[in-house]
């Protein structure tokens, strides 16, 4: 199994700018989380801090589309200067207006101006995968071994982020994910050999990325999966604390992100004999099952096996839909198109979030896991309607 990672990793330059990713990358799975244990231990209100945790996604969701074209046209460098900028400046306003009891409204705003500088790191590295190994039949397995090294940031942020909150001081997390965005991505800018090469001011004529009707498709089936990743956080850190163990918060949600690493080194690996768009279909499908375990759960114990059999389908699931992007979309506008795909998993998360945090303020955090069940089957009415749409070349 690890052959082809192996193999692909001895690629000249691959592991300085897929080892920057992954450090940059890491505070993805730290944000909302830090988000929402920073305002939850500092306000006492989970809807709140769900609100939060909403707008930064939600701010991150919306720029992401203009940064992706950002990127494409005058190339990754000198965006993410500017975006790391920006990123700093909203996450340190965060944390101190938490601090000092800010309004709320400070508090929203704040969140959305970090969210929507956060460059999608993710987005960087696939591109220039694509620029490296595009068109040939390890593509998909470089896709693989990038949702793997995300899976495995949501093993490992989700306690880091927990343990500092907690253990720390609430903001302490947050801090802790500013540091890593900081350090990979100014190691991921400095490296210019593996830079796709900007494609530079376009015809205002020429269409965007969403214009493509399969790239449609996978945005409208990505808002409702994001949906399930947003309850997810907000939900596990209710019934963790309504049950007397908010520590388990962190472990429960890397448990997540353990089972999604495992079938995604599963998946990498293996021939597929369905086409591309009947494995996205499918894996959607287990995503939505995977769901239904949460809701039932009464207790950390049997809450345990359940986070694992939830992520089994969350890796396959984002291999499949990136992959389909690089063959949907012209090789001019995929940090763009890629970029929409970001953009529906943040939408789906803010609204995912927000209203799983009103739930579980009103009926606890075991009810506001159905949130991700709705959200699931709507994932899966997306995908399974729209699948003509997805056939590639």
């Amino acid at each position: 199994m690890l052959k082809t990672y192996r193999s692909l990793l001895s690629i000249p330059h691959a592991r300085a700018f897929v080892l920057a990713g992954f450090v940059a990358r890491l505070s993805i799975s730290m944000r909302a989380l830090g988000a929402v244990l920073m305002i939850s231990q500092l306000t006492g209100s989970y809807g709140l801090a769900g609100a939060v945790a909403a707008a930064a996604l939600l701010g991150e969701a919306v720029a992401a589309p203009r940064l992706g074209r950002l990127v494409d046209r005058y190339g990754q460098r000198r965006v993410l200067f500017l975006s790391l900028v920006v990123h700093s400046i909203g996450t340190l306003a965060l944390v101190i207006s938490a601090q000092l009891s800010a309004p709320n409204w400070v508090l929203l705003a704040s969140a959305a101006l970090s969210g929507a500088a956060a460059l999608q790191v993710g987005s960087l590295v696939r591109a220039r995968w694509s620029a490296l190994v595009g068109g040939s039949p390890v593509l998909e397995a470089a896709f693989a071994l990038e949702s793997t090294l995300d899976e495995l940031i949501f093993v490992l942020g989700p306690a880091l982020v927990t343990a500092l909150a907690l253990g720390v001081a609430p903001g302490a997390g947050l801090l802790g994910a500013l540091f890593l965005t900081i350090v990979g991505s100014l190691a991921l800018a400095l490296q210019r050999r593996t830079e796709p090469a900007p494609a530079g001011v376009r015809d205002q004529s020429e269409r965007s990325a969403i214009s493509t009707p399969g790239l449609r498709v996978l945005v409208g089936t990505f808002v409702a999966a994001g949906a399930i990743f947003g309850t997810l956080d907000v939900a596990m850190v209710a019934f963790t604390g309504q049950v007397g163990a908010p520590a388990a918060a962190g472990p429960l949600l890397a448990l997540v992100a353990a089972g999604s690493l495992v079938a995604g080194l599963a998946y990498g690996t293996r021939s597929w004999r369905w086409p591309l768009d009947k494995r996205f279909v499918a894996s959607v499908v287990v995503l939505w099952v995977g769901t239904f375990p949460l809701a039932l759960a009464p207790s950390v114990a049997l809450m345990t096996p359940a986070s694992i059999l939830a992520g089994v389908a969350i890796a396959p699931t984002l291999i499949a839909g990136f992959t389909l992007v690089q063959k949907l979309v012209p090789s001019e506008v995929l940090t763009e198109g890629l970029n929409w795909t970001i953009t529906a998993l943040g939408v789906g998360a803010a609204v995912g979030a927000w209203t799983a945090g009103l739930i579980a303020d009103s009926a606890g955090g075991r009810i506001a896991f159905l949130v991700a069940v709705a959200a699931g089957g709507t994932a899966v009415i997306m995908a399974a309607g729209g699948r003509g749409r997805l056939l590639t070349r």
